[in-house]
């Protein structure tokens, strides 16, 4: 499973997931992409779940054309000690993920 985590998500979420094939945004160079431009990047490229704490991205973006999940992490901080905590709850919706679909995990 081919995993893109967001920019605004800290670095150190990627080494947690060292079973998937996990980039950020940053490792493909697509800081400045809009999140449609993202969105439409990230398909192209293969990438099957987009990790993300954008709370408002389903209802920005067309979701119903694109085959990539979304794992939407609903965050008090955008500070690892708060992602760290969700780090088991991501791998195991990672184990169950179906495309097209958008989860919120709190």
């Amino acid at each position: 499973m081919k995993i893109l985590i967001d920019e605004n998500l800290p670095v150190k979420l990627k080494s947690e997931l060292a079973g998937y094939d996990a980039l950020t945004v940053h490792d493909m160079t697509w800081d400045s992409f809009s999140n449609g431009e993202l969105l439409k990047s990230a398909e192209e490229a293969g990438f099957d779940v987009l990790i993300t704490s954008d709370k408002n991205l389903k209802y920005q973006q067309n979701l119903s054309k694109l085959r990539i999940s979304i794992v939407v992490l609903d965050l008090f901080l955008l500070k690892w000690e708060y992602v760290e905590i969700l780090v088991p709850k991501i791998i195991e919706q990672l184990s169950n993920i179906v495309p097209a679909e958008v989860y919120l995990i709190k």
